[in-house]
């Protein structure tokens, strides 16, 4: 008889396409489709970060008071609004106000906010209900999933706050995939850790970059891009010198209402990427976890419920 894990990992594979044609687009997905330009300039990729991280609020300010919050120049919100495709500012305004108009639409009537606590609740709510939309078209995270199960060794890269998320990937990818490596040091260790990965034929990394963003992280990122690594990153940030070095990534919101951040979105987005791993290669993940659950029934992992 399989397992409870055996019978979940049989059970609930990831169908490809859209679920339904009216699926709808999250607003940080839009934006970020939006501002996906590979020459921005530091300023201007501020500027669309402000964008992403206040949209209902900044899609109708005025050119001054955008370029007053976000620390530029009139000139250089122009600039902007020119280089991410549009004839100037006011174009660029109707198109993000038609977004955050749209992500409001048919929500229901505002509840009673209720005390800090259930404020953080709320936010974390709204970026679980973000990723649900993104993940209306699952085919980026089957893709992904099947080039990590390939990838042997796997590297899961996490450092400073970042480390939980990694251990815990890496943690549940050993159950499905022979040889995870996870990288939880920077410095010199870190480049030791994927130099090697990549000589044993390793050919992906997957890296998390949470705030506050790790310098040691872009680095090591770096380096794994310079060993001809391939990276598959999941953050917060839509933009940022992180995301230009990723070959792809997966933005997902955090919980910042408090004074630790939450990661429920990521935790999802985790777990969703094991998914595919584990539907890349089904009769590996069935021998494998068939496997695990004879050495923890031999040696007494765990509890008996």
């Amino acid at each position: 008889m399989p397992s409870p894990q055996q019978a979940r990992a049989q059970a609930s594979a990831i169908t490809s396409g859209r679920t339904a044609p009216e699926a709808e687009v999250s607003p940080t997905a839009q934006l970020r489709t939006l501002f996906d330009r590979p020459r921005l300039s530091p300023g201007q990729r501020r500027i669309a970060q402000y964008l992403i991280e206040h949209l209902t609020e900044a899609a109708f300010l005025s050119i001054t008071d955008l370029a007053e919050r976000v620390g530029v120049s009139q000139p250089s919100v122009t600039r902007f609004a020119s280089a991410v495709g549009f004839s100037g500012y006011p174009a660029l305004r109707e198109r993000l106000q038609s977004i955050a108009l749209g992500s409001r639409a048919g929500a229901p009537a505002e509840e009673t906010r209720g005390n800090e606590l259930q404020a953080a609740v709320d936010a974390e709510i709204e970026n679980l209900e973000n990723l649900r939309r993104d993940f209306a078209d699952p085919d980026r995270v089957i893709d992904v999933g099947r080039k990590l199960a390939a990838s042997t060794p796997l590297t899961v890269l996490g450092l400073r706050i970042s480390v939980s998320l990694a251990e815990y990937f890496a943690y549940a990818a050993r159950r499905i995939h022979p040889d995870v490596r996870l990288v939880s040091r920077g410095g010199s260790v870190a480049y030791d850790a994927l130099l090697q990965s990549r000589e044993a034929g390793g050919t992906w990394v997957l890296a998390f970059s949470m705030p506050r963003h790790a310098q040691e992280t872009l680095t090591a990122v770096r380096v794994a891009r310079g060993a001809g690594l391939k990276v598959a990153l999941i953050t917060d940030l839509a933009l940022g010198p992180v995301v230009d070095e990723a070959d792809v990534t997966f933005a997902t919101g955090t919980g910042s209402r408090l004074v630790f951040d939450s990661y429920a979105a990521a935790g999802v987005m985790c777990s969703a990427l094991l998914q595919a791993m584990t539907d890349a290669d089904p009769e590996r993940t069935q021998a494998r976890l068939e496997e695990y659950e004879q050495l923890a029934d031999q040696h007494q992992f765990f509890l008996r419920d």
